[in-house]
C-alpha cells in the first residue's frame, strides 16, 4: 500500500511518463494494483483464518477498507497535490480491482482447507 500510495501522490516529471498514450490505461493500473492489494491481504490475514475470521467477512472488511483508501488517496490527489488530479473513475476502478481480486481468491481458493 506504500507503493500505491507513493505513486499516487507522487507528480512525475513530463520527461519521466512513457511516451506512448493508451487510453485509459491508468484506469487499468488502478484497478490491477487494488486487485493484487485484495489479495495479499487476503494472504496477510491467513494465520488469523485459521482462528476462526470467516473468509467472506474478511473480503468484506477488506474490500471497503481499500475502497476508502482509494476514495481517501483521490481526494488527497484533487485537494494537495499541483500536478495530479482525483478522479472518480479512477476510485471506480480501486473498488472494482479490490472486488475482483477477492473474488479471483474466494472461487479460486474457497476449496482449500486454510482459506475456507
Amino acid at each position: 500500500m506504500m507503493l500505491v500510495t507513493f505513486a499516487s501522490l507522487y507528480s512525475f516529471e513530463p520527461d519521466q511518463t512513457p511516451r506512448i498514450q493508451i487510453p485509459h490505461f491508468d484506469k487499468g493500473v488502478h484497478f490491477t494494483f487494488y486487485g493484487v492489494a485484495a489479495v495479499l491481504g487476503i494472504f496477510s490475514f491467513r494465520d488469523r483464518l485459521k482462528k476462526g475470521l470467516d473468509i467472506r467477512k474478511l473480503g468484506f472488511l477488506l474490500g471497503i477498507s481499500l475502497f476508502v483508501f482509494g476514495i481517501i488517496i483521490e481526494v488527497i490527489q484533487h485537494k494537495y497535490t499541483s500536478r495530479r488530479t482525483g478522479d472518480i473513475f479512477d476510485v471506480l476502478a480501486n473498488g472494482l480491482g479490490a472486488l475482483a481480486g477477492i473474488g479471483i481468491l474466494k472461487s479460486g481458493f474457497s476449496s482449500k482447507k486454510g482459506l475456507n
